[in-house]
């Protein structure tokens, strides 16, 4: 994720931030130009005016927050035109945990903001959440506690457990994942859905089956099988995953998040000024690495070139600390293949 600066002060900022600690601002996400804008009263109502520092009203019209911003969930904003009340990324909620329950509202706070980091890839990858042209059924998530975290047709169901640290290790530990958090379920489910947009629905099919095996073959079976005998010992060899070895539909969701990790990562070592791919240059010779937007220009191939070094440097710093690799998966030629089917879908399927 790119670094934010207030529109009111220039001080930094950053994504789930509700208020500017330099200037006092209150500070909202725009959706619609992907900022962080300083905001001021606007009247009664709840409604703000956009400040900026040049103040040339060069993003005019009233905002509010999201409905659900008094439950501290969310900082988005929503355009006073209209009936809608909800954010962009909130309007995708179909069900909420009860937050009579204790707990619950700490466990959907984590939730969100993971939602949020998600909603906002994708948003910049111009991906549709409405299902499409396509036609498909609008993204949906249900967030509850106790259930399977999973996908089917449009809805991805979340088990807020997973917001407890303690519960999501004994669950790491349990499926033999060597990361787990709520972003990374997210970006698996939300992979599915867009299967169904994207491939199914797309034309793809074929192109897809070529690479990552006919997902027609019995689903319930393939993953009783995997959690009987667990991932073949030369699994790495094909996949990004162990876990991507049990059917061609988690190969390709497994595949899909690897590549969000990957986008994002790269687009945050570059706003912080990380550029591992720079240790060998001489002093004096010419920058040869030209800056693009990695989720709309960035080739494939060039993205690759930035990841590895610096998926090479974060095994590093966390060796420093006397962790395990923060990393610890080698891209084979076959994951590489289909990570790079991944990036051409995301393309030709951006708006």
């Amino acid at each position: 994720m790119k670094i934010f600066s207030c529109s009111s002060c220039q001080s930094r900022v950053y994504f789930p931030n509700s208020v500017c600690l330099s200037c006092g601002h209150g500070l909202g996400f725009d959706a619609d130009t992907l900022t962080i804008v300083a905001l001021e009263p606007a009247g009664e109502d709840g409604l703000y005016r956009k400040v900026s520092i040049r103040n040339d009203k060069d993003a005019p019209g009233d905002v509010r927050y999201c409905e659900n911003a008094v439950h501290g969930v969310c900082n988005w904003l929503v355009p006073d035109s209209g009936d809608a009340t909800l954010c962009k990324a909130c309007a995708c909620n179909r069900t909420i945990p009860n937050l009579s329950e204790v707990g619950r509202l700490e466990a959907w706070r984590e939730v969100e903001q993971a939602k949020k980091r998600l909603a906002y890839s994708l948003l910049r990858f111009g991906l549709p959440l409405d299902g499409g042209p396509q036609g498909a059924p609008p993204l949906t998530f249900d967030f509850v506690a106790e259930a399977v975290t999973g996908h089917e047709n449009g809805v991805i169901t979340l088990d807020v457990l997973e917001a407890d640290s303690v519960e999501r290790e004994r669950r790491r530990q349990l499926f033999d994942e060597p990361y787990r958090s709520l972003l990374g379920h997210l970006r698996h489910e939300i992979g599915h859905y867009y299967w169904m947009l994207l491939v199914e629905r797309g034309g793809a099919i074929e192109d897809y089956r070529s690479i990552f095996g006919d997902e027609r073959q019995d689903y319930q079976g393939a993953l009783a099988a995997y959690y009987a005998n667990g991932a073949a010992p030369n699994w790495a060899e094909s996949y990004v995953s162990a876990y991507a070895s049990a059917h061609p539909w988690e190969d390709w969701a497994e595949t899909w998040a690897h590549y969000m990790h990957m986008v994002d990562a790269v687009e945050t070592a570059e706003a912080l000024g990380m550029e591992p791919r720079a240790a060998g240059l001489l002093f004096g010779a010419t920058w040869p690495f030209k800056k693009y937007d990695v989720y709309r220009q960035e080739s494939f191939e060039s993205l690759m070139e930035r990841w590895v070094p610096l998926a090479l440097a974060l095994n590093s710093l966390s060796r420093s600390f006397g962790h395990r690799d923060f990393y610890p998966v080698v891209i084979s030629n076959v994951a590489r293949e289909k990570l790079a089917f991944v990036h051409r879908l995301v393309r030709a399927g951006a708006h």
